[in-house]
């Protein structure tokens, strides 16, 4: 029996990108939503002991609100929540400072449990290039090097921050479907992190996954978008991309103070002030849609899905049964061809050695 199997009528429901002021209330609206598993972002430019006093924080987090969430590190983990009535957190990284200069530090961070890793964030990295940069020379030396560990070790290339030509150029080098895990198509909405209709096709042909965003300045009309554009945005794409490519990430920046905006955007990049998507006059946090303010609005995408003619079917499959079957690809570590190699004959004195 698959993995998708265990679930009951209602399939899996996953949200591939949040990044909340957690709290006891947040984890019990994602219960209330019926949330099944969120991959969370852990870093934005933290270096890897940053990094490692974040997972410390989820860490305390899981012993105090054992009772809704657990720390996600595999797929059966999803129906390991659904059973026992939590929501299982998964970690991810949207920027490789984590890993600083260190290709060694893939795998320890896969070993501390982190899931995905954007090869960039708006800016140019050591690994690619970001939507924000001028010019996009693609994938650097050391990033071509990373992708290949990534595969191996069962990192996923998430390239939701990052510039065309680079995005383009991970899918053709990745081993493994990449993902997308938080964005919308441009064709929809004309956004420096939205993706073109190149970059969709390819995702879709390799065989990768593109999560919808519902952060409002990746949003038609932002605010004032309505669910049924968003929904009709995704019957689009999935004309475009096949049904099978597609699931949520919503992006939500739940409770998160104003001040947080400077850290994502700016980092320690710059001493000016940079908000991003395209204006310095938008500070803050843009108000969410009101059909989906928090985690118990999941079920307003679902009937958003069936109006504009989705089946039950794939309207599961978009609200987290692709997710899973992506999950349950892609965290393991790759199979490894093992060459048997000639051991020595042993000493012939009889003495163990």
């Amino acid at each position: 029996m698959s993995l998708a199997q265990t679930f009951n009528a209602r399939g899996p429901r996953i949200d591939g990108m949040q990044y909340d002021n957690w709290s006891e209330k947040i984890f019990q609206q994602m219960r209330a939503g019926g949330v099944d598993a969120v991959h969370v972002t852990i870093a934005y430019h933290e270096n890897f002991r940053e990094m490692v006093a974040n997972i410390e924080a989820w860490n305390q987090r899981f012993q105090r609100y054992g009772h809704l969430i657990l720390h996600g590190k595999w797929a059966s983990d999803i129906a390991l929540a659904r059973q026992t009535g939590r929501t299982a957190i998964f970690f991810g990284f949207q920027n490789p400072s984590p890993i600083e200069d260190d290709i060694g530090l893939v795998e320890v961070v896969h070993s501390l449990g982190a899931r995905f890793m954007q090869l960039t964030y708006n800016n140019q990295s050591l690994l690619a290039t970001g939507c924000y940069e001028q010019n996009d020379p693609g994938l650097t030396r050391m990033g071509k090097q990373v992708i290949r560990e990534m595969n191996r070790v069962g990192l996923v290339v998430d390239m939701s921050h990052s510039a065309e030509r680079s995005t383009l150029e991970a899918i053709e080098l990745s081993q493994r479907p990449i993902a997308i895990t938080h964005a919308n198509p441009g064709f929809w909405h004309a956004a420096l992190r939205n993706k073109s209709d190149v970059v969709l096709k390819a995702l879709g042909e390799s065989g990768g996954m593109f999560g919808f965003s519902l952060y409002p300045h990746h949003l038609k009309d932002k605010s004032d978008c309505t669910v049924q554009s968003f929904c009709e945005m995704i019957a689009r794409c999935a004309d475009l991309m096949g049904v099978e490519h597609l699931g949520i990430g919503s992006d939500l920046c739940q409770d998160q103070p104003n001040s947080v905006v400077d850290w994502m955007r700016v980092g320690r990049w710059t001493l000016e002030v940079d908000y991003g998507e395209g204006s310095k006059a938008q500070p803050g946090f843009p108000d969410q849609p009101q059909w989906f303010r928090d985690n118990r609005d999941f079920h307003n995408i679902e009937s958003g899905l069936r109006a504009v003619g989705f089946s039950a079917a794939d309207t599961a499959a978009i609200m987290g049964g692709n997710w899973l079957r992506f999950f349950e690809e892609s965290f393991t570590p790759a199979q490894q061809q093992v060459q048997a190699v000639a051991q020595p004959s042993a000493p012939s004195c009889g003495i163990a050695v």
